[in-house]
């Protein structure tokens, strides 16, 4: 009754109308999404058919004898619709650990798709997860969000910067100027890490281009100059901070804190939940205390993103 499929560059239609209306994507799972790195990655993802009807997509990659869902994306694993059952996914993860024996894979590294990115209940994978598979839980990073629907008070720590921010006269508002917010994110990145965005310019203008509804930029100015901004990825429940950062004059007047009050009191996203992102690396063991502090300062408090292991 089922049946695995290699997801190939012919399937791309069939495969975005079903990751438009399942219960647990994001747009992050459209091909005109994953696709536009797809030269650093091996792809692996599969479609899965019952009774000839599609009910599940895996985005996934390989690297050597390793299976990830999906090392280019922020979060992965399977994809399915109101109609797919618990039973059913646990008679495809039985297939799919089957499937990837026949290929020669060893090990599999799974980031589950945290539930605020839900649309409906989706967590029959991670029951899938204990039972089929004996997975491990081997990384929980902590994200921190904000209830839309209820906003918090800001600490006063985010209450002094926003009348600092008032002062000065800043502003905060949409904006398209999405190179002069990247330079401001790769200052800030080479100066304090030696690195720069995940993101060239050039692939986040595509991607905005791709998706004008989905990615959105704010930016804090000062005197019409931008001093600070945010990039936003707009999913159906979540509202997530894919990149934040300021000048050192925005960070020294507040510029941030204006910026996230106007999002969260004044923007009109009219989404539940604001994802402010993760603030661990190296396996979830490093915190950024003070990142965090920040974020926690908005009145953000903890959503897990968790990964597993197991061996097919």
């Amino acid at each position: 009754m089922l049946e695995i499929r290699r997801y190939t560059a012919a399937d791309a239609d069939q495969w975005n109308a079903f990751a438009a209306r399942s219960k647990n994507a994001t747009f992050l799972f459209d091909r005109r999404y994953m696709d536009y790195h797809a030269d650093r990655f091996d792809d692996a993802s599969l479609m899965v058919f019952h009774r000839s009807r599609l009910v599940a997509l895996l985005p996934a990659n390989r690297r050597d004898a390793t299976l990830h869902t999906h090392q280019g994306l922020t979060y992965g694993g399977l994809l399915t619709d109101g109609k797919c059952s618990a039973t059913l996914v646990l008679d495809i993860f039985a297939l799919l650990n089957e499937h990837w024996r026949g290929e020669g894979i060893r090990r599999v590294v799974y980031k589950a798709v945290p539930w605020i990115y839900h649309r409906l209940p989706a967590e029959e994978d991670l029951y899938a997860l204990h039972t089929v598979c004996r997975a491990t839980l081997t990384a929980r990073d902590i994200s921190s969000v904000i209830d839309l629907r209820h906003p918090p008070r800001f600490a006063e720590s985010r209450r002094s910067g926003l009348r600092k921010a008032l002062r000065q006269g800043i502003t905060a508002g949409e904006s398209d100027d999405l190179e002069a917010f990247w330079h401001i994110l790769d200052d800030n990145l080479m100066h304090k890490y030696g690195r720069h965005p995940v993101h060239s310019p050039e692939e986040l203008q595509l991607l905005c281009r791709r998706f004008p509804d989905r990615i959105r930029l704010l930016t804090a100015r000062l005197d019409g100059i931008p001093v600070g901004g945010t990039l936003l990825y707009l999913t159906d429940r979540v509202v997530h901070t894919q990149y934040i950062s300021a000048t050192p004059e925005g960070k020294g007047i507040g510029a941030l804190d204006l910026l996230f009050d106007h999002l969260i009191h004044r923007s009109a996203f009219n989404r539940p939940f604001l994802d402010f992102g993760k603030s661990t690396a190296e396996d979830s063991f490093d915190l950024n205390r003070p990142l965090l502090f920040q974020k926690e300062g908005f009145g953000a408090r903890a959503v897990c993103y968790d990964t597993y292991e197991w061996q097919p």
